[in-house]
């Protein structure tokens, strides 16, 4: 029989101090973005900060709330939050308020509530009840399937609000499958794929192309040791190439040497299968496949960027190639966040001293770019302090999720590490300019009650999960 625990004594409190650390931080820091000398008090409801404590507040009673619930009733009502999500985010779509140019808030007088935020962690408890009562392996065709839907249908729904930053977390819970037994190689074709769509913008697609088959002459010799196969593919190619170079150079044809490559390439992948179906060669077709694949994803980036993307979102991914040196527009923001980072230094301006934000050169400088702030008055030191504090979050939230004695709640503990880790890693990069500005908070800094009580729902109801760990098996 599962013994009882004093749920106050079995809290993880250094999870809790790294928490309202990092609340009081961000509190500090909104008040230091939106400061006005004409309302200094940080307890003025009437400003942005005042407001953020109100959110804080409500934050630490929702947390309290969490904690003294039945750890059991999570796992048990799990589908019934998601399904409540999905009702939310449908209903946005008809009754909501659209701001920026996304329709994703319900707005409650003075009150905004914005659902796709709570969507995450009820997306997480339902990953997480589902994976927790599969007796077979995650990586069961089925079951990847019934996965993949719970994760896509909050997504998609999210997408059609036009708020495709919030979307693009939900990728972030393919890293908890492979926590659970998936393999590593989904992980490695998700930043191939990543990087042949970056490639794909910068280089010359034949040229990508050609590049890809002497990564898979290579690849297939690594992989099946057939030195003799992979040689005579490599011969192959470089001979027709030269013959077909040298043919358009002798009859003076206004070909492009790019294209001439891609056929000899093509007709060396032909030769390359006969010989290997000959000689009963291992793994060629897989081999083969990839590189048709990848070569067909290649020639589909320009419809998928063009066609699929919105203008901005290109312009962004530009912006970030440096195939736009747009500083004035839409790279405005990123432009004017480097510059406030870069001008803190090593130990920043000084609280209430930070010139690009006090004139608000950076715009959203409490929200998505709130870490310009504690870059520019606390500079790089301070920025580290930041930075250490997630990362220190992170690793000990890894740490109690690897001690879970029920599935359900390492799941689950894996789902929050992997939610924050992006929302970290990526809000931080667009703030000097390493990733693309697609508008998510930074966890417990950014200005906003929805993003602070849906993070501190997340982490306390695994934190709840990791306190009676000894009664949930």
């Amino acid at each position: 029989m599962p013994r009882k625990t004093n749920i106050l004594a079995q809290l993880d409190w250094l999870t809790i101090l790294l928490y309202l650390s990092m609340v009081l931080l961000g509190w500090i820091n909104i008040y230091a973005a939106v400061y006005n000398e004409e309302f200094q008090s940080i307890f003025d409801t009437g400003q942005r900060y005042g407001k953020q404590l109100i959110w804080i507040v409500l934050a630490l009673a929702i947390a309290f709330w969490i904690v003294v619930v039945d750890g059991k009733a999570y796992s048990f009502f799990a589908y019934i939050f998601y399904a409540v999500m999905l009702i939310l985010l449908v209903g946005v779509l008809l009754f909501g308020r659209e701001v920026a140019g996304s329709r994703s808030w319900f707005d409650f007088g003075s009150f905004r509530f914005q659902p796709a935020e709570f969507a995450k962690f009820a997306t997480a408890l339902a990953f997480a009840k589902y994976v927790s009562t599969r007796e077979q392996s995650v990586a069961t065709p089925r079951n990847l399937a019934v996965l993949l839907g719970i994760v896509l249908v909050p997504a998609a729904l999210i997408l059609l609000q036009n708020d495709t930053g919030s979307a693009l977390v939900y990728g972030v819970f393919v890293l908890v499958l492979y926590r659970e037994g998936l393999t590593g190689y989904v992980l490695v074709l998700a930043a191939g794929t990543a990087l042949l769509f970056v490639l794909s913008l910068l280089a010359s697609k034949p040229m990508l192309v050609v590049s890809l088959a002497l990564i898979e002459f290579f690849s297939f010799l690594f992989l099946s040791g057939r030195l003799k196969e992979a040689l005579v593919g490599l011969l192959v190619f470089g001979g027709l190439s030269g013959l077909a170079l040298g043919a358009a150079e002798m009859l003076g044809l206004e070909t492009a040497d790019e294209d001439l490559l891609t056929v000899a390439l093509v007709l060396a992948n032909m030769v390359f299968v006969v010989l290997s179906y000959l000689k009963r060669v291992p793994r060629v077709y897989t081999a083969i496949l990839v590189l048709l694949g990848a070569s067909l994803f290649t020639y589909s980036v320009d419809y998928i960027f063009h066609e699929v993307l919105q203008e901005h979102q290109r312009t962004r991914i530009n912006v970030l190639l440096g195939l736009d040196l747009d500083t004035q527009n839409t790279g405005y923001n990123v432009h004017q966040s480097k510059v406030a980072i870069g001008s803190g230094g090593w130990t920043g301006k000084g609280f209430l001293q930070g010139t690009q934000t006090k004139y608000d050169f950076v715009p959203e400088q409490s929200t998505d770019f709130i870490f310009c702030t504690v870059g520019e008055e606390w500079g790089f030191w301070g920025s580290t302090i930041v930075v250490m504090l997630f990362v220190a979050l992170i690793l000990r939230l890894l740490f109690l999720a690897e001690r879970q004695r029920s599935s359900f709640s390492r799941v689950y503990g894996y789902c929050v590490v992997s939610i924050l880790f992006f929302h970290m890693a990526i809000n931080i990069g667009m703030t000097i300019g390493l990733a693309p500005v697609i508008g998510i908070p930074l966890p417990f800094f950014s200005y906003g009650g929805s993003s602070l009580w849906a993070f501190t729902i997340q982490l306390f109801i695994f934190i709840r999960l990791d306190a009676s760990r000894a009664e949930l098996l």
